[in-house]
């Protein structure tokens, strides 16, 4: 399975291989409006930046990982980063035939966020629509699943709006960046329903 030099190239976004020379970029993009953060990890100067692309890479040569750095392809410019993540490959009987298969059978989309001067652009629509199609077409896998801080109104709904289903809350879940114990919101899509989201997320970008 390719990890490190997959890119998914869109009219709009251009998501490359994150890595150590994207710590300024990640830096100022991030500085445009930190309030936009509240729930979600977002490295705020040099030092977290660093660490956050160091910790990336380390999941991405454990094979668990695909981070992007998010390229806006009118101007070039990062404007964020997002992931594949919690990459996982099922023990397929042998005589079945997907034994033996490397790609994921299913995995998680996450680890996103945008600039300001990205939020409300056809940005992270044809991100999240590369990123399905990779997973869905090329790895095949079974699903996809997302999850929100359940408190963050503005991700779940965004969720929603290409067609994820909501799944339900995951009680203390994971931490939360201000240090608690947070409950999750899951969102998810099948592969069975992913021609209609497909069909969704085209609709959306006609619009842009």
């Amino acid at each position: 399975m390719e990890t490190e030099s997959l890119t998914l190239q869109g009219q709009h976004v251009r998501l490359e291989p994150l890595e150590e020379h994207h710590v300024d970029a990640l830096v100022a993009a991030a500085r445009q409006d930190p309030s936009l953060y509240r729930w979600s990890p977002v490295p705020q100067n040099r030092a977290e930046a660093a660490q956050y692309i160091a910790t990336a890479l380390a999941w991405r040569r454990a094979g668990s990982a695909v981070p992007f750095a998010t390229i806006r392809t009118r101007d070039g410019e990062v404007v964020g980063s997002t992931r594949f993540w919690n990459l996982d490959r099922w023990s397929w009987p042998l005589g079945h035939p997907l034994h033996g298969k490397t790609d994921p059978d299913v995995c998680e989309i996450g680890y996103t966020w945008l600039a300001r001067s990205a939020i409300r652009s056809a940005v992270n629509t044809e991100a999240k629509a590369l990123m399905l199609t990779h997973a869905f077409e090329h790895w095949e896998v079974q699903s996809v699943c997302l999850h929100s801080d359940a408190r963050n109104e503005a991700s779940r709904t965004a969720m929603e709006r290409i067609g994820a289903r909501f799944e339900g809350v995951l009680r203390a879940h994971r931490l939360a960046t201000d240090y608690t114990a947070r409950d999750s919101a899951r969102f998810a899509i099948t592969r069975h329903e992913w021609p209609a989201v497909q069909q969704r997320l085209r609709q959306l970008l006609a619009t842009r």
